[in-house]
């Protein structure tokens, strides 16, 4: 896709690319050492993590995938954009580039993604550093039975694809200081999609949210078979959609894991707190 809009100073990173199901991922590929496997949300990329990636791919090798319909990855009108196939998209690209012994960094979608490919692959996965996610139903939540009537409704996709209603909207909205999303910032996350063709991917996670929930419980389930594995939790507590209650379920799956709560960040705690956290990443990593 056209790069032209893509502001080098912010994201530097030479582009890498994979095939998978006849389709092409993008993906960043910095530094040396241990692996650090970043897995993104929605509307997001790997763009969300770049600050985080400058930092710490001084030390450790930094590989952050766009899934298939975001980011700098093709974005095909006809695709399975579920995502249990983003997960099998994820460890292909894990074996095509031999990972072993990595840790694996999730955050929003990412977490039922990456973790859900983690409970396959134990035995690679070194530790788990875990941001603004969830890994149980949420059907019975009343955050979520206020959403679904939005998500239901006839209207939602039209919202999605001709409005880029959660890039535009949504996103914003996510963050714990509004100030700190700057318009050309902002304009990285809506450029991915700044066609109506390309909002294929956002659509389909917002359908996951009214199919999968029973999915997301047996993804949860599973969570055992990487309790003995060192985890990192780092929390922005304005988030008003990923609540403090996912925070600590997360903390009873994984009672030996280190929590970093920032009170003043949102959902997306890497675009408001890199500075503080990629230190402390360094130093669960190291």
């Amino acid at each position: 896709m056209n790069t032209n809009w893509l502001n080098t100073n912010e994201y530097p990173f030479k582009h890498h690319y994979f095939k998978v199901n006849d389709t092409t991922m993008h993906y960043v590929d910095e530094g040396e050492g241990e692996v650090l496997l970043f897995v993104h949300g929605t509307p997001s990329w790997s763009f969300e993590f770049r600050n985080v990636i400058k930092f710490l791919s001084k030390k450790y090798r930094c590989i952050a995938i766009d899934h298939i319909g975001f980011g700098l990855s093709e974005k095909p009108a006809k695709y399975d954009y579920t995502v249990q196939n983003h997960t099998a998209s994820l460890l292909k690209l894990v074996t095509h580039l031999q990972l072993n012994q990595f840790t694996m960094l999730v955050h929003d979608f990412g977490g039922i993604i990456g973790l859900a490919a983690a409970e396959q692959i134990p035995e690679k996965i070194k530790g788990l550093v875990i941001l603004n996610t969830w890994c149980r139903s949420i059907q019975d939540e009343p955050e979520y039975k206020k959403m679904k009537m939005i998500l239901g409704s006839p209207l939602m996709p039209l919202l999605y694809r001709y409005l880029n209603f959660s890039a535009k909207y949504i996103l914003p909205a996510a963050f714990g200081e509004r100030s700190r999303l700057t318009p050309e910032i902002h304009q990285h996350f809506l450029r991915p999609f700044s066609k109506v063709s390309e909002r294929n991917g956002t659509i389909a996670f917002a359908k996951s949210l009214l199919r999968d929930q029973d999915y997301y419980a047996s993804v949860g389930k599973k969570l055992s078979i990487l309790k003995d594995k060192p985890v990192l939790i780092i929390w922005g507590m304005k988030d008003e959609f990923i609540t403090e209650k996912h925070l600590l379920w997360m903390q009873e799956q994984f009672p030996g894991s280190k929590v970093v709560r920032y009170d003043d960040a949102g959902h997306f705690v890497l675009e408001e707190k890199s500075v503080v956290a990629g230190p402390v990443i360094a130093e669960f990593m190291g």
